[in-house]
């Protein structure tokens, strides 16, 4: 018995796990191969390193700069000056990294657990059934955590969410390279497309970078990633940056993830909650979503430690979750970013074009572009007035 079940051991359940244990509570973190490496281009904004002062540890390049590319490959370059910065990492280190602080603070971590079901008494939710290689097991718990991404069978086994639909969702392909290669460390390089979606380079170390493209929208019927990801491989303008021929493949993946923003109406529920990508915490555009996800975990867990004290595990107490002010703030981010998407993207991404092109004469409106890729900040009112007007 345990007072909070957490499946999914990613960044947003490891950091709910953490902050759960921390705080004495007992707590169970399924995971379903601590192996596996979720697809992922790797950027780490700044603020979740507050949270895990070990990653600065590891002398990890800082991410200072951004290169974007347009549609028609106009070119904006733009270096920070402030103390908001990016490092990228493999999700697989990244992610057992985050593990072992939970296991550190006090979680007890099961690894190859499959999470498939609840287990319910008089219609209650009173534990988990996992997947292993020795057969089904049982947890039992007060409070269940969903974070285990956007495949979740629990999510859809709460009965307060529904299965995906094609158009609710980005698909990509990505890997792990190494080789010589004409990147700068302290920057990422982003190429949007005429499509819905956009391909990226981030630099993992001198000479190993995470690359990759995805689609979102009506355009993941209209396209094939995998004929999307070999051409831009062989694209001439990625070529300036990657021009040799025949890089070391560490790892690639193809796969998929919400981009319709938060499930705002389908995050908790009674003795539950669903944070991580399983939420649909992942940004709009961008598809960043690893600083999003650690805030959900936090927040669920100080929400779960004072449903613990009170012994109130009720749908009306963890609604509190979903009114915390920092989930509020992220669910209007999201909201926004999803308003842009048509207008950024219509007539083969020329207002993505326009939007460039201005940022290249006005620097007070470069840096509003640049944070709101990168770091995920809510543009003005004006901006897409300016747009227009350019």
């Amino acid at each position: 018995m345990h007072d909070v079940i957490i499946s999914g051991a990613g960044p947003s359940g490891s950091q709910c796990a953490e902050v759960l244990a921390k705080a004495g509570f007992k707590v169970a973190l399924l995971e379903k191969n601590t192996n596996w490496r979720k697809p992922c281009g790797g950027a780490i904004h700044s603020s979740v390193l507050d949270l895990y002062p070990q990653l600065t540890k590891l002398n990890i390049p800082k991410i200072s700069g951004v290169i974007m590319h347009s549609a028609d490959y106009h070119k904006l370059e733009f270096k920070g000056a402030g103390d908001e910065y990016s490092i990228i990492m493999d999700r697989l280190e990244l992610d057992n990294i985050l593990r072992e602080a939970a296991v550190d603070a006090g979680a007890e971590l099961f690894d190859r657990n499959l999470s498939f079901d609840f287990l319910f008494k008089n219609q209650k939710k009173i534990g988990v059934k996992t997947k292993t290689p020795a057969g089904i097991k049982e947890y039992y718990g007060k409070i269940f955590v969903v974070a285990d991404g956007m495949s979740s069978k629990l999510a859809f086994k709460s009965g307060i969410r529904s299965k995906w639909k094609i158009d609710e969702l980005a698909i990509g392909k990505c890997a792990i390279l190494e080789g010589d290669n004409e990147l700068n460390e302290e920057y990422v390089y982003v190429f949007f497309k005429p499509y819905q979606g956009y391909g990226w380079i981030f630099p993992i170390s001198k000479k190993r970078f995470n690359i990759g493209v995805f689609t979102f929208g009506e355009d993941n019927i209209r396209y094939n990633i995998h004929e999307i990801y070999q051409e831009f491989l062989d694209n001439p303008n990625i070529n300036k940056y990657l021009p040799d021929s025949n890089y070391k493949n560490i790892w690639t993946s193809s796969y998929s993830f919400p981009a319709k923003g938060v499930l705002e109406k389908s995050l908790y529920d009674d003795n539950l909650m669903i944070i991580g990508d399983a939420g649909g915490f992942v940004s709009p555009i961008s598809g960043e979503g690893i600083q999003t996800a650690v805030f959900s975990g936090r927040i669920a867990a100080e929400t779960a430690i004072g449903a613990l004290q009170q012994e109130d595990y009720s749908k009306n107490y963890l609604k509190i979750y979903r009114a915390n002010l920092e989930i509020k703030k992220i669910i209007r981010n999201f909201k926004l970013k999803r308003s842009m998407i048509k207008f950024f993207y219509e007539n083969n991404g020329k207002n993505l074009n326009k939007m460039l092109i201005l940022s290249k004469k006005d620097s007070e409106f470069r840096e509003k572009v640049v944070n709101m890729f990168s770091f995920g900040e809510i543009p003005s009112k004006d901006f897409i007035t300016k747009i227009n007007d350019e």
